[in-house]
């Protein structure tokens, strides 16, 4: 005999959501309900980690005291009139809630609430399920590894008077996440920067570890204003990005457009490192290079030579502070889009990170008003020759 599935409370599946919203792990939630952590993964999977509303009744419809109120009414053989204008209700509404729910002879207020509740449930198609124009153009964004939130930006850009082309980039990750939708294809997850089925609520940020004493460091303390204020091009933030097998790539992130660089290193010792840079950054126009800022990873300790290449002067983040290079942590983020963890980075080419860079540096950002870095980038080259 096959066992019955127990059911969720409507408390236990508000407590289910309320934990994972606060970033309990499904084992977690499992345990504090009592349930199997594959009952917890499937109901969550259902809905693509996105907390689903929580129903309410329309203050328009006939609430269960009203429909009690008319089976009184019904029962005193009032007419339907008489009930309306005591409920202060249309007498249309009290007929049509009588035909609908068996007439007068058979009208129960329990059974027509019940009916009412599951009438409502059927739900009201997305916009992208409903603007198929619309769906495909977000489609074929995202097939450009462009982000939910650049597509919404780059929308309101391109088609500024006509509001049936455009989208938030909630409704984007909600129709990729709830296949049920049917919008679009499950496959353009894969194009997300983080590409897991289902998506997870925002956990606590992890800090660095200070990683020894550099000689002569200097404090980003005592950076210049202008690359504080992104306001003057030239000022870039730079990190390793981690691979397996040893393998390093440096990223360096121009402050005031976002413009990436990537550069293949052959290793992490500081020599390796200070003298790759040293010739990337030599191809740059001399306006536009006044600083970089690294955190207090050890491969930079031969900074005084670097400068001395580049007449660029390094400065040092405060020991775990990732934040304090906010542009380049974030770009690392887009980066594992095309190099995930585990990846050996020592394969590719600086061909192939000129192209990889190159794509980022193509696609629009929030918050240069969805202008592209390269856009940005070109711009202050063609102000400075």
């Amino acid at each position: 005999m096959a066992r019955t599935r127990r059911k969720y409370t409507a408390k236990e599946r508000r407590e289910l959501w309320e934990r994972w919203k606060r970033g309990e792990s499904i084992s977690e939630i499992g345990r504090a309900l009592a349930r199997a952590p594959g009952t917890i993964h499937c109901t969550i999977g259902e809905h693509g980690g996105v907390p689903p509303r929580e129903r309410r009744r329309s203050r328009l419809k006939l609430t269960t005291t009203e429909r009690e109120e008319i089976s009184r009414g019904v029962a005193a053989g009032e007419s339907a009139r008489r009930i309306a204008a005591r409920l202060g209700r249309a007498p249309s509404t009290i007929t049509r809630e009588l035909g609908g729910n068996g007439s007068r002879r058979r009208y129960r207020a329990a059974d027509a609430d019940r009916h009412a509740w599951e009438r409502a449930r059927r739900p009201q198609r997305c916009k992208l399920a409903r603007n198929r124009v619309l769906a495909g153009l977000v489609a074929v964004k995202l097939e450009q590894d462009w982000s939910p939130q650049q597509i919404a930006g780059w929308l309101k850009l391109e088609f500024p008077e006509d509001e049936t082309m455009r989208v938030s980039h909630e409704t984007i990750y909600l129709t990729l996440f709830v296949q049920a939708r049917g919008a679009l294809k499950r496959e353009l997850v894969a194009h997300l920067r983080r590409t897991r089925s289902i998506r997870r609520p925002r956990a606590a940020k992890r800090g660095n570890s200070g990683q020894g004493q550099i000689v002569d460091a200097v404090s980003i303390r005592e950076r210049p204003g202008e690359a504080q204020d992104r306001a003057v091009p030239g000022h870039r933030e730079g990190d390793l990005l981690a691979g397996s097998a040893n393998s390093h790539i440096a990223t360096l992130v121009e402050r005031h457009s976002r413009f990436l660089m990537l550069v293949a290193v052959e290793g992490k010792d500081t020599r390796s490192v200070t003298s790759a840079l040293s010739r990337q950054v030599r191809r740059l126009p001399e306006q536009l290079r006044s600083s970089l800022t690294w955190d207090r990873g050890m491969e930079m300790a031969d900074h005084a030579r670097f400068t001395i290449a580049t007449d660029v002067r390094v400065y040092f983040c405060d020991p775990q502070s990732p934040w304090q290079r906010g542009s380049n942590e974030n770009t690392n983020g887009l980066l594992r889009q095309y190099f995930p963890k585990g990846t050996d980075l020592s394969a590719y080419s600086q061909a192939q990170l000129n192209k990889a860079a190159r794509q980022l540096n193509e696609r629009p950002r929030e918050t240069l008003k969805y202008e592209t870095p390269a856009e940005r980038f070109n711009a202050c080259v063609a102000s400075t020759g």
